[in-house]
Formats: C-alpha cells, sequence, structure tokens
C-alpha cells in the first residue's frame, strides 16, 4: 500500500467523527476566511483544496453565494459528509481528485482555498504549480499548514521519554514564500501565528491527533500512542488543572495568478501559455 492511499485510508476510517475532534482544523478555517481580500470581484468559481468534510466549502458559499462552490478531496468518505453540507439554496459539488493532478481547465478558477492539506503532500512545489495553472490571472490563492514550531511539546515529552521523535519536515515561511515566488505566483503575502490548545490529558490528545490525520505527519507515532500515560508526567507547561497543552505554529500564504505568458515553474522546467486569441492580437498589433 502506498503512502498516499494509507492517508486516504486512515480518512475514511476517520470522517464520521472528524468533525467533532477538529478544533483546531475549524479555528484556522475561520482565521483564513478572515483574509479572503476578494470583494471586488464577485469569483465565479471557488474551489477548497483538501476539503475534508466540506465545513471550508460550506462557509465559502454563504461568503460567494453566486459562485459554484467545488469541495475537492481523495477521500470518498470525507466527500460523502461534504455533500450533506449541500443545500438547495446554497449547492456544494464534491470531486474526488488529487490536489497535484486537478480536474479544472487552465485559468478557470477564480479562488483556491487550502486549509491545512499541504502537510500530506510530498511536493508543496507541484502543488502551486498544478494551482497556478487553473487560477485565472488575478485569480487568488489562500492557504495555511503548519509550520516548524508544530508541536513542540510532543517532541519535548518525547525526547525525555528517550523516544524521540520527528515531525514531517514542516516547510516555514520564508521557504514557502519563496516557494509560490519561484512557481510563477504574484505578489506573495505570508503571516504566521501560534495556537495552543489544551486537553484533559495525552490519551485524549492522541485521540484527536489520530482522527485528524496530524499522527500521521509523526514519524514513531505508533510507538507514542501505544503508552500516553508514560508521556504525561513528562509534558512540559501542564495547567494547574492538568491539562496538556500543545501548541501549532500556523503559516498562512495568499498569491495571486500570474499573468498569462509569464513563466511557471513546473517539473519539466518553466513554461508559458497563451491564449489562441492572444497570440493572434500579438500578431495583428506586430503587422500594423
Amino acid at each position: 500500500m502506498t503512502l498516499n492511499e494509507r492517508i486516504r485510508d486512515a480518512f475514511d476510517a476517520a470522517a464520521s467523527r472528524y468533525d467533532r475532534h477538529a478544533a483546531l482544523e475549524s479555528e484556522v478555517a475561520s482565521r483564513l476566511l478572515d483574509r479572503i481580500t476578494f470583494r471586488r470581484d464577485e469569483p465565479r468559481l471557488v474551489v477548497d483544496l483538501g476539503s475534508g468534510t466540506g465545513g471550508g466549502a460550506e462557509a465559502l458559499k454563504k461568503s460567494f453565494r453566486k459562485a459554484q462552490v467545488v469541495a475537492l478531496d481523495f477521500s470518498p468518505r470525507m466527500l460523502a459528509a461534504a455533500r450533506g453540507r449541500s443545500r438547495l439554496t446554497r449547492p456544494l459539488h464534491a470531486v474526488q481528485a488529487d490536489m497535484v493532478l486537478l480536474p479544472f481547465a487552465r485559468h478557470s478558477v477564480d479562488l483556491a482555498f487550502c486549509n491545512l492539506a499541504l502537510p500530506w503532500l510530498a511536493d508543496p512545489v507541484r502543488f502551486f504549480g498544478e494551482t497556478l495553472r487553473v487560477l485565472r490571472p488575478g485569480g487568488m490563492l489562500l492557504f495555511s499548514a503548519f509550520g516548524p514550531g508544530s508541536l513542540e511539546q510532543l517532541d519535548t515529552a518525547a525526547s525525555a521519554a528517550g523516544r524521540a521523535v520527528e515531525a514531517s519536515g514542516f516547510p516555514d515561511l520564508l521557504e514557502l514564500g519563496d516557494a509560490l515566488t519561484a512557481t510563477g505566483f504574484r505578489e506573495p503575502v505570508m503571516d504566521v501565528d501560534r495556537i495552543t490548545l489544551d486537553y484533559p490529558g495525552v490519551g485524549a490528545m492522541f485521540d484527536e491527533l489520530e482522527v485528524t490525520g496530524t499522527g500521521l505527519l509523526v514519524d514513531g507515532w505508533s510507538r507514542l500512542k501505544a503508552d500516553p500515560a508514560g508521556l504525561e508526567s513528562l509534558w512540559p507547561g501542564r495547567t494547574p488543572d492538568g491539562r496538556v497543552p500543545l501548541t501549532f505554529e500556523i503559516v498562512y500564504g495568499a498569491a495571486f495568478g500570474s499573468p498569462e505568458g509569464q513563466p511557471r515553474r513546473t517539473e519539466h522546467g518553466e513554461e508559458a501559455t497563451f491564449s489562441v486569441d492572444s497570440l493572434l492580437k500579438s500578431r495583428r498589433g506586430s503587422s500594423i
């Protein structure tokens, strides 16, 4: 079984319980929605990439009632939950697809929204390139991702217990900003904040990380979750009533689709695309 299949199966298994455990994901989605500056021109096609159960897509439809809003994910059961959010007056479209093989025409998407889905991608640059392909010139990409300061208490406690773990190389703000620029996006804007959640115990925290898929991003996760009680006494920063904190560094990014003809970086090298109409207009103009 490939890593992608394992991740898909894990999210399929967790779909029915996901919303009850996704407090962090819901909070970050809300903060990401607040960063949308898409107000001058009403978007026609909005895509929630890595939509999960569709909470982000539902909120986007409330903000952009005239737009076609698509929830895209590779987990069938997550998409089934997203379809359940669709309403006659606020319909949602659910599409099963890979985020690096988007089933949309070039320059067809006005707003691409991606909340905490990047950590499950092997190559964010490839994702940025594919998103740029489908984004119209001037269209907006808005995303969030885990930064390198995430899960620091887990790392500290595991190290103290002699069970060192490693999160899956979360890129920092500068790395993601450089990747956007190198891919061909315009005017990238990056910022970061830290969110600390606290739990009644390490076991409850592990349950949440398991259901939301975050545990898949931690090497040695199976060893850790087998003995949560062994880590509890070593957990740093416990509150007076014994609750255990866990901090996430969240990187937010916004960028805009590049003008037609501007080179973009792909796995095959730099590539520039032009519409037939623009080339014909250019040829007519040069013959005057």
